[in-house]
């Protein structure tokens, strides 16, 4: 997948955590406080008379520019970008295949967003009362007139000098605030379904963002047209491609092209979700019996999915309930359950919490077979996750291979497991970093085996005979080399003790 590939591209010159493209949702909010932190500013200090508007931003441009203007130029830059960013954001969860199941609900309140969204920044360019400004105003009421919406056409409205005046002006003002209001709201439903939300991207990548803002502001200042005049019509404009391209696009078409392009793809967008034929994997289930009501599965799942409610039959006691419509069939919550411990002393191992495409206990006889098959000098078994990177090519009589829905998935407790059963090493290969197909997988995992995390691996658990990877999906030959580069160093750890051994034995004899 081109998208992928580019992803991956980005991934080795900023690495997983700090890939715009895979933060593509935090960025966007990010320069949407951008863009309401200056757009209060300007608000405060400009005077929004019709008469007065065009001198007083201009004022900021050109005579206070080391604070207006830049801040003026920022609001305008962080507007393309978050255009930019939410067009993309759309692309990439449309290239995934996002659009259903439990992510339909996000995908829904989504679609519109992209109208408050264009309908503010357009309405935004009004205020400035420039030629561009005019422009855009007589371009969009003559294309809402086509609508039989208004009783008289609103494009009388900049017919003359005259027909403009200060309470349209205090009306466009508090539109262009009012819609980023209602986005925020709309941002805020479009969210709410998904636990654990990335308000913000990294400090790196937020600092990058702003840094290239300022740059260009400095080098490339927003600055107005010659002011607005009725009277004539604008012969040239600097037009802004992100959020004005609509008015060329009427100008080579007609009105009723592009209202009926506009509703025939936002109803794409919302008939998306139901022309997949995609089955839903089976969902959580939950055994009240084992579950003592811990609530780590509620507080590690991705999308909420996981509630606690009393317990059916112990008084005082809580059992985890699971939202068919919001499970992810991802399995982090069988990872974070303390009874999925491959040590139970019993032969069928039911958990608090479990998968039944792939249950803990399936997961522990699979791995007591291959780690009785395993010959050779170092056996190494590897965790890798179905939507990583293929174990196919490195599957070896001294190394065993097991397949997880999501790394997430897997106890800490199973790599103690594997290496008191015979294992010499363990390896868990996570997708990239920030490339989780559920968000949190690779995330809780690495958290869990560094001990940051509860349940943690032991600390009786030797951490040099695992190995945490992050891989891309179409690198296997990424995770070969991290294989052998791993056996090396356990084979290398384990010449050394035989070395070391004669002489610990004379010291432990002498003392």
């Amino acid at each position: 997948m081109p998208l992928l590939r580019c992803e991956e591209a980005f991934d080795r010159f900023f690495g997983g955590v700090d890939n715009p493209l895979r933060h593509l949702g935090a960025l966007g909010l990010y320069l949407l406080w951008i863009i309401v932190g200056t757009g209060l500013y300007l608000y405060a200090v400009l005077d929004t008379g019709v008469a007065q508007v065009y001198s007083s931003i201009g004022y900021l441009s050109e005579e206070q520019w080391y604070l207006g203007g830049i801040l003026r130029s920022l609001h305008r830059y962080a507007s393309d970008a978050f255009i930019l960013v939410m067009v993309l954001h759309l692309v990439r969860e449309w290239a995934y295949g996002r659009y259903t199941g439990f992510r339909f609900y996000s995908w829904i309140t989504g679609i519109p967003l992209i109208w408050l969204a264009f309908a503010s920044g357009i309405g935004g360019y009004w205020i400035v009362w420039d030629q561009l400004a005019q422009f855009s105003a007589v371009a969009t009421t003559e294309l809402l007139d086509w609508l039989p919406i208004f009783s008289e056409p609103s494009a009388r409205n900049f017919l003359a000098p005259d027909t403009v005046n200060d309470r349209l002006f205090t009306l466009l003002v508090f539109i262009h605030i009012g819609l980023p209001i209602l986005m925020m709201a709309g941002l805020w439903a479009h969210v709410h379904r998904i636990a654990h939300v990335d308000h913000l991207p990294s400090g790196k990548l937020m600092r990058g963002t702003a840094l290239a803002l300022l740059v260009l502001s400095l080098l490339k200042p927003a600055l107005s047209d010659a002011p607005a005049n009725l009277a004539t019509t604008p012969a040239e404009t600097r037009l802004d491609w992100f959020i004005l391209f609509i008015h060329p696009l009427t100008d080579l078409s007609s009105p009723a092209v592009i209202w009926a392009l506009l509703f025939a793809l936002t109803a794409l967008l919302f008939a998306l979700p139901f022309l997949s034929r995609r089955k839903s994997a089976a969902v959580a289930i939950v055994d009240p019996a084992n579950c003592n009501g811990c609530a780590r599965c509620q507080i590690d799942c991705p999308y909420g999915a996981v509630i606690m409610a009393p317990h059916p039959t112990r008084r005082s006691y809580q059992v985890a309930q699971v939202d068919a419509d919001l499970c992810a069939s991802c399995g982090i919550c069988a990872g974070s359950c303390p009874s999925s411990t491959p040590f139970r002393s019993r032969e069928q191992l039911i958990t608090g919490i479990d998968m039944p495409q792939l249950p803990v206990n399936a997961l522990r006889a699979d791995l007591e077979l291959k780690l009785a098959a395993l010959t050779g000098k170092t056996r190494i078994v590897v965790f890798g996750c179905d939507h990583g990177a293929s174990l196919a090519s490195i599957a070896a009589a001294d190394t065993a291979v097991m397949r997880l829905i999501c790394t997430g998935m897997l106890p800490p407790s199973f790599v103690e497991y594997a290496l008191r059963t015979g294992a010499d090493g363990v390896l868990v290969a996570n997708c990239r970093e920030g490339g989780c197909e559920y968000r949190l997988g690779e995330r809780w995992t690495r958290e869990r085996l560094t001990r940051q995390r509860e349940p943690q691996l032991r600390e009786k658990v030797p951490v040099e005979r695992l190995q945490i990877a992050f891989v891309s999906a179409n690198d296997s030959r990424q995770l070969h080399h991290i294989l052998i580069e791993f056996r090396a160093r356990i084979e290398a750890e384990a010449d050394s003790t035989k070395k070391l051994q004669p002489y610990l034995r004379r010291t432990a004899h002498h003392a």
